[in-house]
């Protein structure tokens, strides 16, 4: 079952060229920013992004560290870092897609003459076809 909140400890690093920050738990989790606004802000939309592809790939989700339990150098401030998931997996699945279609010449040049919105038709014929009229994840 999917949480709909994870809180993980993150490491803000500052140095003379700005803020990296890591997530010990997160193995290839990082990012970085030039001011504590900003790296906090990219901490969490990187945490969110790491989180939902280990959900979609169904892989185990490690438990975060406690504070106490980090090492930390003297460049270094640990943070608790917290993600909402449910706004983010809608946000990811209502992310367009781009996708290549192939038609004749002919039929596309009448749906310019037309001003025919191909993602709109396409997106309505989908749905109609499948049955869908509403995202069944939501």
């Amino acid at each position: 079952m999917l949480k709909e909140r994870y809180i993980y400890p993150a490491l803000f690093s500052y140095d003379s060229d700005g803020i990296s920050v890591e997530f010990p738990d997160l193995p290839g989790c990082f990012t970085c920013g030039d001011t504590d606004e900003e790296a906090l802000a990219m901490a969490k939309e990187a945490m969110a992004l790491h989180l939902y592809g280990l959900e979609e790939d169904q892989c185990n989700i490690p438990n975060p560290s406690s504070l106490k339990q980090l090492t930390i150098e003297s460049n270094q401030v640990p943070t608790l870092i917290e993600v909402w998931m449910p706004p983010f997996r809608s946000e990811m699945r209502n992310q367009a897609v781009k996708k290549t279609l192939t038609i004749p010449r002919w039929l596309d040049d009448t749906a310019k003459e037309r001003k025919v919105n191909y993602s709109h038709l396409l997106q309505e014929a989908l749905k109609n076809h499948l049955g869908i009229h509403n995202d069944p994840h939501n």
